[in-house]
């Protein structure tokens, strides 16, 4: 291996304590810790490359290296080598099954006289390095938390069966003290994911301004580079704790780095201390991991003399933000359309709306045992959550007058409103009621002759429904012609001399309650 060379600093030291200070080259040699060999190759190139002392002012670090060490000539019957593009090699290789090797290969067999594969992959990589600078991060006090779950999974079995549930990791991290938190969970679905978020911010006490999550489907319903759509549910969680999410972009792990790392940690921190255990409940695994977590904290970190959790309670939770006075319920979101009977169907049961929203887009919350649906972020409708499937919950208020009326549809109800046009027309109610095998197969009939009394008057009605009963009529059509006739006047000034009709057919209204 080739001795490294020295900084263009200690270079100039070689030349000033020698011209400046007339030392010899054994005692610079020792005075700057290198070796009588090194300090006489430096004085060599100096002298063949023409350098006095002082050195000339316009002569930075760069022109006096090319001074020592000029690049060596080309030889005069040396072919040029081709070098690749290496823009375009860095494309190549983002595609799938590609490699290297192959690419390698491909500019060979276009230039037989090409470079070899070790130099390949050296300049590809110190042009990579160049191209692709990484910025520097600088992370406030209680600003951010960097969230994402680990890529291994532990097991916990089933007593009975012995059978393997692999649990996921989900691990976060502070900004500026990378105070550490890890929960074990089933998946990455979207309850688990709510769930795990607020057991983080009741760990950390406090809430952070911004967390910083990957493009996992449960946070990022669109993985837009420039415009992430954020799932509605994750966004509802972070308006209740008082944060923002911030979602990293796509395929740039750099963006969450410090979750990266921590991720990195915890998996050699506590899935490899916790790889020969047996663990039969996730609350017992997840107390395990509560105690490496909080050696974890606890632990010096060599770079700062100090702890996770002492950065933590110095530089992060003054700064956090209060947590509510209740934690975060999760709820479900669900966009449906109004049905034409002003329905909407959630989870196979069937909740009203105001009938007014027919056809329109609502949005649905489901919390606990609430259903609430919303219009245009307006709340329009919250029902108790029905346990049966394929059944209907509907508020009267939802429904049209003529629904809520039909709704109100009752054989009491339907003779009582015989009654406030007359005796006999509540006795006809009963009759043509009773002549039915069935109550509400007369139900259209009432409401039929009741109809009529806007067009004859009450009286009239009243004793038109008299005769029907005299004649045993049965049907609107027979009330309408008494009506139309004039057959009715003759019991106008008839008043009924009894109550209304008894008869061994006839149920009567007491028999409905």
């Amino acid at each position: 291996m080739p001795t490294q060379r020295l900084s263009m600093r200690r270079i100039r030291d070689v030349l000033r304590l020698r011209h400046a200070q007339g030392l010899s080259e054994r005692l610079i040699a020792r005075t700057l810790g290198v070796s009588n060999g090194v300090v006489h190759s430096y004085l060599r190139r100096a002298r063949l490359a023409g350098l006095t002392w002082p050195l000339p002012e316009s002569l930075d670090d760069g022109g006096l290296e090319r001074l020592l060490f000029p690049p060596p000539a080309p030889a005069a019957d040396t072919p040029h080598r081709p070098v690749p593009d290496w823009a375009l090699i860095d494309k190549e290789l983002r595609r799938p099954g590609v490699t290297r090797v192959l690419l390698w290969e491909e500019y060979r067999a276009a230039h037989p006289d090409g470079f070899g594969y070790t130099w390949f992959c050296t300049t590809f990589d110190a042009w990579k390095r160049r191209s692709q600078p990484a910025m520097r991060q600088t992370h406030k006090g209680g600003e951010k938390v960097f969230v994402d779950f680990a890529g291994d999974t532990i097991d916990i079995f089933d007593p009975r069966t012995g059978e393997a549930k692999p649990m996921k990791l989900f691990v976060a991290a502070m900004g500026a003290s990378n105070y550490t938190y890890a929960e074990a969970c089933p998946s990455e679905t979207l309850p688990d994911w709510i769930g795990v978020h607020a057991n983080l911010f009741a760990f950390l006490n406090g809430v952070p301004k911004l967390v910083v999550c990957d493009n996992l489907k449960a946070a990022v319903t669109n993985p837009d580079r420039f415009d992430p759509g954020l799932n509605r549910t994750y966004a509802e969680m972070a308006g209740h704790y008082g944060t923002a999410i911030l979602a990293a972009r796509p395929r740039k792990p750099k963006d969450k780095a410090k979750v990266e790392v921590a991720v990195q940690i915890a998996q050699r921190w506590i899935l490899a201390r916790l790889r020969n255990q047996r663990f039969f409940t996730l609350a017992e695994l997840n107390q395990a991991i509560g105690g490496l977590v909080g050696e974890l904290n606890a632990r010096p970190m060599r770079r700062f003399n100090a702890s996770r959790a002492e950065l933590f309670a110095e530089i992060d939770r003054p700064l956090l933000g209060p947590l509510p006075d209740e934690p975060y319920v999760f709820a479900r979101w669900k966009r449906c359309r109004v049905a034409p009977d002003y329905h909407v169907e959630v989870d196979g049961h069937w909740y009203s709306v105001p009938f007014r929203l027919i056809r329109e887009l609502v949005d649905v919350r489901l919390a606990g045992a609430t259903v609430e649906i919303f219009h245009k972020g307006q709340r329009v409708a919250s029902h108790a959550r029905a346990p049966n499937r394929r059944g209907h919950t509907t508020i009267a208020e939802h429904m049209p007058s003529a629904h809520r009326r039909h709704g109100q549809w009752t054989p009491q109800g339907l003779i009582a409103a015989g009654a406030r046009i007359g005796p006999s027309t509540a006795a006809f109610f009963e009759a043509v009621m009773a002549d039915r095998p069935h109550p509400e197969q007369g139900f259209r009939t009432c409401l039929g002759i009741l109809s009529l009394a806007k067009s004859y008057g009450p009286e009239r009605l009243d004793a038109a429904c008299r005769r029907g009963l005299s004649i045993k009529a049965r049907s609107v059509a027979s009330i309408r012609s008494i009506l139309q006739n004039g057959l009715d006047r003759a019991f106008l000034d008839e008043a009924p001399d009894h109550a209304p009709l008894r008869h061994g057919n006839i149920r009567g209204q007491g028999y409905f309650h």
